[in-house]
């Protein structure tokens, strides 16, 4: 592994790719008590090491903004127009039907990718603090994916709903202050998340079967 992490750098510094030169060092960074200390010690370290990860500039993951945008704009049209605001889309940009109430554009920046990168780091660390199997730290892990869209959409969607009730230049207030309501919507439904992979689905089945057996009670 420490000849590996070596080799890394090496290709990262003779093709000038600074970020495979990193990976070589967090690579080594887990070979080195690999090596003096086994596996024992190298267990343990895993998670800590694999995390420095998130350090590395990861531009490839740009390549993701745009099927983000279209789909946090198609997302939210539909919303909209489900809360009563008749509005309808074209490309990434969502305008009112009839009316310049809402005139949105889901630009780069609102693709929700900074999120996404956020959303993986916390729900890496919270699924490895709380969850047991690999399996379910795996998927609260994933489900960063799905959490970055949704609270992007809950933030679009209010901007929406603002600039159909107050105006547009309340909407552009509260589009550079409502980024927060993406953390919070996230960081919410990533805790439910976790406490239903922490269910006891036997002992709920068993409180459910008390139940029906014994309504009085």
């Amino acid at each position: 592994m420490m000849v590996f992490a070596l080799l890394l750098h090496w290709l990262g510094a003779k093709s000038q790719q600074t970020r495979v030169s990193l990976l070589g060092l967090v690579v080594l960074t887990w070979a080195l008590p690999f090596y003096f200390c086994g596996w024992r010690v190298a267990k343990l370290l895993l998670f800590p090491c694999s995390f420095l990860i998130f350090c590395i500039p990861l531009n490839f993951l740009e390549d993701m903004t745009s099927p983000l945008r279209i789909v946090a704009s198609v997302c939210s049209t539909t919303m909209l127009n489900g809360l009563g605001c008749h509005v309808e889309r074209a490309g990434t940009s969502i305008v009112s039907v009839g009316s310049d109430a809402i005139a949105l554009d889901v630009a780069d920046p609102c693709s929700g990718i900074r999120s996404l990168l956020a959303l993986a780091a916390l729900t890496s660390f919270y699924g490895s603090l709380t969850q047991k199997t690999l399996p379910k730290k795996w998927l609260l892990f994933v489900s960063a994916l799905p959490l970055a869209v949704i609270g992007n959409v809950v933030r679009i969607t209010s901007v929406g709903l603002i600039s159909q009730a107050f105006g547009k230049k309340l909407a552009e207030y509260a589009h550079d202050y409502n980024g927060y309501i993406v953390f919070a919507v996230a960081l919410g439904l990533m805790l439910l998340i976790g406490n239903f992979l922490n269910m006891d689905f036997n002992e709920v089945r068993a409180r459910w079967r008390h139940a029906l057996l014994n309504p009085s009670s």
